[in-house]
């Protein structure tokens, strides 16, 4: 009975114990805190809870779209020296490639740059004037090592939060009143950017499971054509229906349409600089513009099914594609055969035909086209202004256009089986 009795106090005891132990979680007005507007964090604050992730998107180019030179002095990938930059001005200059005199044109000083935009192309600097900041007239082309001019005309008649911004930083928003002026929750393309103004989800505890995710947009749980909408509000180029002058989806967030708040260019509509008379895209950040004409689009292939936004580990390519090179084609489209237009390309590089390098970042043709369709000889054939995939291969850049499609034509023919010919026999004689 004692024994009992122990055995019942000792319970009783560790209940007691444990429940004075137990950290009991504060109860949470949800409604109050979701009536409140949502408002942006920053990156820093998700690594608290997502550490992983975050340290898989800094080493992506997103996380360096824009940095603050004032906090971090080695985002500039170039020293600022004067001299070197006016040297290749005037050498431009004497190829009648500038639109004002070399001694007419506002070379920034390094002291004067607030922000650096891009570091694997190309990078510009940003400046502030009158309160308003602007992209300098300089340049710097990775590859090449050179420096070219950027608008060293109008520079000062194009403010970049305006222009530009809401695509290089995070948590963008335009002063009402003066909309070239505005401010932005942090520089380059945070977490935020793809998942929305996080914090509600912050504020709410993990025990409220359902109601915390509901407060943040995870796009690979959004429909196809929803999420990639997201990457194409940047990968794109047009100009918003909300915000006059703006060249970016004033107003969009993630899981949101992207029409309502954005129009892309085309050729059709006047636009000569930016894209090919087949519509293909001709300068950078326009990959959704030729998705949108590409059969992966029709078969549902979006820009997450090649490309990883935050991988774990080290990325299998500086593009983060999930595989390098041809690879990534590999996974979906299984070669079967080397015959006709493939036996002489044996060595399996899609890329070089399907994507040809016919868009410009920094310089001529090192983007690759998204249409993911070969264009023959016969396209610049019939209309000069359309590059080729062939002829984006060094060994063919001078070739003969005629016999190059020739060529073409003789390797993609399946020839057609011939008996040997013999004189039929008569059966009755």
């Amino acid at each position: 009975m004692r024994r009992r009795y122990r055995a019942f106090l000792c319970a009783t005891f560790m209940v007691v114990l444990f429940w004075g132990c137990t950290p009991q979680e504060p109860k949470v007005d949800v409604d109050a805190i979701t009536a409140q507007p949502k408002e942006f964090v920053g990156s820093e604050t998700c690594k608290m809870c997502h550490l992983e992730h975050y340290d898989s998107w800094k080493i992506t180019n997103h996380s360096r779209m824009a940095q603050d030179v004032t906090m971090n002095m080695d985002a500039f990938i170039v020293d600022i020296d004067e001299n070197d930059i006016k040297a290749d001005f005037a050498k431009l200059e004497a190829a009648g490639k500038l639109k004002k005199p070399v001694d007419q044109i506002y070379f920034p000083k390094k002291e004067d740059i607030k922000f650096t935009i891009g570091n694997e192309w190309k990078q510009r600097y940003i400046v502030e004037k009158d309160g308003v900041l602007y992209i300098t007239p300089i340049q710097f082309n990775t590859e090449t090592g050179r420096w070219v001019n950027y608008h060293e005309h109008d520079w000062d008649k194009r403010p970049w939060l305006l222009k530009c911004g809401g695509c290089h930083t995070t948590g963008t928003k335009l002063d009402s009143n003066d909309p070239s002026k505005g401010t932005f929750s942090e520089p380059g393309v945070g977490c935020e950017a793809c998942h929305g103004a996080g914090s509600w989800h912050v504020a709410l505890p993990k025990t409220a499971v359902f109601e915390k995710r509901d407060t943040i947009v995870n796009p690979a749980k959004l429909p196809r054509g929803t999420a990639v909408q997201i990457c194409g509000s940047c990968h794109n180029r047009g100009k918003s229906t909300m915000q006059k002058g703006a060249g970016w989806p004033v107003g969009y967030t993630p899981g949101k349409a992207l029409e309502p708040y954005y129009i892309s260019t085309s050729y059709a509509a006047g636009d000569k600089s930016h894209v090919y008379p087949n519509e293909f895209a001709k300068k950078h950040h326009q990959q959704y513009i030729d998705w949108l004409q590409s059969e992966h689009r029709r078969e549902g292939v979006t820009c997450t099914s090649c490309h990883s936004v935050h991988q774990l580990g080290m990325p299998a390519s500086r593009f983060m594609t999930k595989e390098t090179g041809s690879k990534s084609c590999m996974n979906c489209h299984v070669q079967t055969s080397q015959n006709m237009a493939h036996s002489i390309h044996s060595f399996a590089n899609c890329v070089g035909c399907h994507m040809p390098r016919i868009a410009q970042s920094a310089e001529s043709a090192d983007i690759h086209s998204h249409v993911f369709k070969t264009l023959l000889p016969s396209e610049t054939l019939k209309n000069p202004e359309v590059p080729n995939s062939c002829q984006t291969c060094h060994q063919h850049k001078n070739d003969n256009l005629e016999e190059l499609q020739k060529r073409f034509e003789i390797l993609a023919s399946m020839p057609v089986p011939r008996g040997k010919e013999v004189e039929p026999v008569n059966a009755y004689k």
